[in-house]
């Protein structure tokens, strides 16, 4: 090869291997440009397809396109999760994932996916998990249930959706800060849970407060793992009011697939963080007793290890080996 055209093929190979990086920040830049294919991992009508409803109510006005909300259900969202990387990583596909189940389910053995597979870009909300009991329950205050457990170890039952759940970690990481035992009995779901307490099967149940305000007076909400009172539930003393350090429940966010180019995970990020930046929305999550938060893609790093190192601390109290 003459030394002309070696020259003229070294140029095109540096034209050529910019242009993906050219046209991802271009891309980028605009984002988005057309409708965005957004996955729930769960079944309709549950807390993460309630808050991509409220999500899809405000893209538009926010990014100028609107987003399609679709359901890849099961396994208790580890189906959709080990598909994730599968699909086409250009922004126009994001799965909403949730935490603690990514961070316990590969704990428990082969899903399919490791918690780290995951690009997660963006949280926008949290759910604090509470103490409920019926509302015919001896127990009027969360008081009244610690002492009963601890002069009864064992004996205090709680309902809980699913094993190796947030649930369970609430249940157990509350047993410590009191000092007591009790038991756990997990359901398929968070229905069931709810409904095994009203029918009296179980003395009090471990959940969200999405799930407090949808069932309204049926439930004595005892105290919320929250570092504020809930808008949505403003007569229910934090349990830190009560004594005890419990902040927690399950965060919900967005990611998308690993071949996502770095620019594109921070305009999706970004997009995610214009709605939650609306005050309507706000208002709207609070109403329905969901915590809005903003975790954009830059503070992702952080956040995610934080949330490792804490599960990872608790999983051995229910079953899990940390990974």
């Amino acid at each position: 090869m003459s030394k002309r055209n070696m020259l003229l093929a070294g140029l095109l190979a540096c034209s050529l291997s910019t242009i993906p990086l050219t046209s991802a920040a271009q891309n980028a830049d605009s984002y988005p440009e057309r409708p965005v294919t957004y996955i729930v991992p769960f079944n309709a009508g549950g807390a993460s397809d309630i808050a991509a409803r409220l999500q899809q109510k405000y893209y538009e006005d926010e990014n100028g396109e609107k987003v399609v909300i679709q359901y890849m259900a099961g396994a208790g969202g580890a189906q959709a999760w080990a598909r994730l990387n599968t699909m086409q990583g250009d922004g126009y596909t994001i799965m909403g994932v949730n935490f603690p189940h990514t961070i316990l389910q590969p704990m428990g053995g082969n899903v399919g996916y490791k918690t780290d597979d995951l690009v997660y870009v963006n949280f926008f909300q949290y759910t604090p998990s509470v103490i409920a009991v019926a509302k015919e329950s001896e127990f009027q205050t969360l008081d009244d249930l610690v002492t009963f457990a601890k002069e009864n170890p064992g004996l205090m039952t709680y309902s809980g959706s699913a094993s190796r759940s947030g649930d369970e970690v609430a249940k157990e990481r509350m047993d410590e800060l009191a000092g007591m035992v009790t038991t756990y009995i997990p359901f398929s779901g968070t229905s069931p849970a709810t409904a095994a307490l009203l029918g009296g099967q179980v003395m009090a149940s471990v959940t969200y407060t999405t799930e407090a305000v949808n069932q309204g007076d049926n439930l004595r909400v005892l105290a919320v793992a929250a570092d504020e009172r809930v808008p949505a539930l403003p007569d229910v003393p934090t349990f830190k009011e009560l004594g005890y350090d419990f902040v927690g429940g399950a965060y919900r966010g967005v990611a998308v697939p690993n071949s996502t180019p770095e620019e594109m995970r921070q305009a999706v990020s970004e997009s995610i963080s214009r709605i939650t930046a609306n005050k309507k929305f706000v208002v709207e999550m609070e109403r329905g007793g969901f915590v809005p938060v903003d975790i954009p893609y830059d503070e992702m790093d952080e956040f995610v290890a934080n949330e490792v190192n804490f599960y990872s601390s608790v999983a051995k109290r229910i079953g899990l080996e940390p990974k």
